[in-house]
């Protein structure tokens, strides 16, 4: 690296924002100097270099033949420098923030909060509810939590559930449903952004090619929640989204036939970068309130 003492940083970070920007003036823009301050960078670190990286052009800068592998190097470089960066700003050490679906926080997550703090009162929990996996390398989130097949690229994935899907509806609908195939006969309300269909669990049923008789679409789960335990129809759910209002009575899943749709919630931590102790604790301990959760909600679904 003993090259880089030959060109100057702020050089460098004025040719790849020309280069990724496309103009003398959004570098500018970007790095709070003025335009003619951009230009002497780029014309002095050129020389530095002893290349031309820009041709000069009527339309602007273009990228010569040899600038253009130097500049996507410059981008991947300073990327890794911006990442590190945020690593090194990150808040206070004993804040865990943790990047979540909204409907997995709400219907599930946030609920037992208060277990957790009784058990770690030195660790401040951080919640940002999205639906956007985010890396944890180049941010500020410490852990993912994402439904899916734990197949995302540059990340980390570790499955903590294997989603089951099963029939929800409120229980004075239930207590009409004596077989699996009178849920044809009950509007499904449907959620529009749901990763499986109805077939999986009609299949599993022993209901193949069997049609669903289709009620309101929602593109929100917990919408889709609101409107069963209204009484406005049948759910296909999974676990953490129905395990506490099947324990409070509010759902009843009428039938203890459960499939497996082959996604799974999994954590989701930063590639090639160990586990914190603060991220290790929380592991551990969505670990134990989820087994406790399941085996109440099995427990359940067998006595139905």
């Amino acid at each position: 690296m003993k090259n880089l003492n030959a060109v100057h940083m702020n050089g460098l970070r004025a040719l790849e924002a020309v280069g990724r920007l496309g103009s003398l003036q959004a570098a500018a823009d970007e790095l709070g100097v003025s335009v003619g301050a951009v230009s002497q960078q780029v014309i002095k670190t050129e020389l530095q270099l002893g290349h031309q990286i820009f041709e000069r052009t009527g339309k602007g800068l273009v990228a010569t033949e040899i600038g253009l592998p130097v500049l996507a190097r410059l981008t991947d470089g300073i990327q890794k420098l911006a990442e590190a960066v945020t690593l090194a700003q990150r808040r206070d050490n004993n804040c865990l923030t943790i990047s979540v679906a909204p409907v997995f926080a709400s219907r599930w997550l946030v609920r037992r909060f208060d277990s957790f703090a009784r058990e770690h009162p030195e660790i401040i929990l951080r919640i940002d509810a999205t639906m956007r996996l985010i890396d944890p390398a180049s941010s500020d989130i410490d852990l993912g939590i994402r439904v899916g097949k734990g197949d995302w690229p540059d990340v980390n994935s570790e499955l903590i559930l294997a989603q089951e899907v099963y029939p929800v509806c409120a229980p004075q609908i239930a207590a009409k449903l004596k077989t699996p195939a009178d849920v044809l006969s009950v509007p499904a309300v449907i959620d529009d952004r749901a990763m499986f269909k109805w077939d999986v669990w009609l299949d599993a049923a022993g209901l193949e090619g069997a049609e669903i008789s289709q009620g309101h679409v929602f593109n929100e789960a917990s919408l889709c929640l609101d409107a069963v335990m209204a009484g406005q129809g049948v759910m296909l759910a999974w676990q953490t989204l129905t395990a506490d209002m099947i324990a409070e009575g509010r759902l009843a899943a009428p039938f203890d036939i459960r499939a497996r749709t082959g996604f799974g919630h999994y954590f989701i931590t930063a590639k090639g970068v160990r586990d914190s102790r603060k991220v290790q604790i929380f592991k551990a301990w969505l670990k134990r309130e989820l087994a406790k959760s399941m085996a109440d909600l099995d427990m359940r679904l067998d006595a139905s």
